[in-house]
């Protein structure tokens, strides 16, 4: 009877520790998208968004805070017409041969009980920088079909291409190299 209590114990301490350390979500890439828009010389404005897309966020609720690790496939481009996705493709723009992964790691930061911000780095072309992005929204349910917890998200965020060498973009410092981000992002609770 004292052993059993004593494993009960022991597995109650773990579970307890596991669920403070929080919830970890595995990124859905068909409902995972990052787009973006940026001024094209001025007179209008080109969109695009990345097909491809994993990755993993932790939302530890008890501690108000998280984690996010995502990986984003630069080859996935997608602007709707192929000219551009291939030129983007290329050494002028993403060298996807040169570097095929884009990361963005972060810290999720809560307001109340509302995750906010998530203060992070993003790395393209094999440059680090900062990129802090503003959650507009954000919401969990349990899944219809699945049965498990999927937690959605609408975030966005700024940055210029010509800093992390971009060579097509080296035009547009300031004002007009502002490239901005919008992601939207589901996940569902791993097992």
């Amino acid at each position: 009877m004292m052993k059993q209590m004593f494993v009960a114990a022991i597995v109650a301490f773990y579970a307890m520790h596991a669920s403070a350390a929080g919830q970890t979500y595995v990124i859905d890439p068909t409902h995972t998208f990052p787009n973006f828009e940026f001024s094209h010389f001025g007179i209008s404005m080109w969109r695009g968004k990345f097909d491809a897309t994993s990755g993993t966020i932790v939302i530890d609720r008890a501690a108000k805070t998280g984690s996010v690790d995502i990986r984003v496939d630069p080859a996935s481009i997608n602007f709707g017409l192929d000219a551009m996705d291939e030129k983007a493709r290329s050494e002028d723009f993403f060298n996807v041969a040169k570097y095929p992964d884009a990361t963005y790691k972060g810290t999720l930061k809560f307001d109340g009980d509302v995750p906010a911000t998530i203060d992070g780095e993003i790395t393209l072309l094999g440059v680090t920088r900062p990129l802090r992005l503003t959650i507009n929204s954000s919401k969990c349910i349990e899944h219809p079909f699945y049965k498990k917890e999927v937690c959605g998200a609408d975030a966005q965020g700024e940055l210029n291409w010509s800093q992390f060498g971009m060579k097509m973009s080296s035009f547009g410092e300031g004002e007009a190299g502002k490239v901005v981000l919008h992601i939207q992002v589901e996940g569902m609770q791993g097992d």
